[in-house]
């Protein structure tokens, strides 16, 4: 029914350890039957870092046609200030988002900008973990300063093993709070929508109607948001972040409860999983 599927990655083809079998073999299905996947991701790392991540959790080449991260779009944000001073605050792992950036990042003092990727430490490599609210008095003095963010990662947790951690999202709520300014990268907004559709559009070497797009997903605030907010209609993925939600499933329940609530929604489907 919808020639391009633009499929969430983490909740949805893995958990963050391990692949979904079925959802791999649906994306991989769909493509043989002439479909085209994106995979569109809030991943604050350029897709060039994602994809050797997603191919150790078991997730193969074919069951995808491109990958865009939300790292992509910051990438192109941070382009702005070529030459401006940078303050970053996110884990080291996602260090492959600043390389080769034409911008000189600085202690707080110095900058222009502030990037936040994540939590310094969020608890996923077994150290102490560290709240949102723990930065809230660093936002506070950063907002003083009236500086701009941009947020690598909008998403507010991740699933990981079925465990939820914080994620940059959390960071961003906190410094709007405060007055600051942020520019979001990835999903629900704009920019990453229209990166990923011109991906279809390539791989399909013909143009794509918001009428042949499906958005796949289990975030509320980004996926399904997300789906609304770009005009396009979404699969609900009950057994991601929100599963604790679901604790059965009544399609019909949850599909009306979701239009009604978000208004201009349309929902193509839900299901606990990705399946063919």
């Amino acid at each position: 029914m919808f020639p391009v599927w633009l499929c969430d990655v983490w909740g949805v083809v893995h958990d963050g350890r391990n692949a979904f079998e079925h959802a791999v073999d649906a994306l991989s299905r769909h493509r043989k039957s002439g479909g085209c996947v994106v995979l569109i991701t809030n991943a604050p790392r350029p897709a060039s870092s994602v994809i050797p991540q997603m191919r150790r959790f078991g997730v193969p080449d074919d069951a995808w046609d491109e990958t865009v991260t939300s790292g992509d779009v910051t990438r192109e944000l941070l382009a702005r200030w070529k030459g401006g001073n940078i303050f970053v605050i996110g884990p080291s792992e996602d260090q492959p988002l600043l390389e080769g950036l034409p911008v000189n990042f600085t202690g707080v003092d110095e900058a222009e900008a502030v990037l936040v990727t994540g939590l310094r430490r969020d608890g996923r490599d077994g150290n102490q973990a560290q709240a949102p609210e723990d930065y809230r008095e660093e936002l506070a003095d950063i907002a003083a300063r009236r500086l701009p963010m941009v947020c690598a990662n909008p998403d507010r947790v991740v699933g990981v093993a079925g465990k939820l951690y914080p994620c940059a999202g959390a960071l961003a709520d906190i410094y709007a709070e405060l007055g600051g300014e942020v520019q979001m990268a990835g999903k629900p907004y704009h920019p990453i929508y229209e990166v990923a559709l011109a991906r279809a559009r390539k791989v399909l070497d013909r143009e794509v109607d918001v009428r042949d797009v499906v958005a796949i997903g289990d975030g509320l605030p980004t996926d399904v948001e997300g789906a609304r907010a770009n005009g396009l209609p979404v699969h609900f993925i009950t057994g991601g972040i929100h599963a604790a939600d679901h604790d059965g499933i009544d399609a019909p329940a949850i599909a009306g409860g979701l239009e009604a609530n978000m208004p201009g929604l349309r929902v193509a489907g839900v299901a606990p999983d990705l399946y063919w």
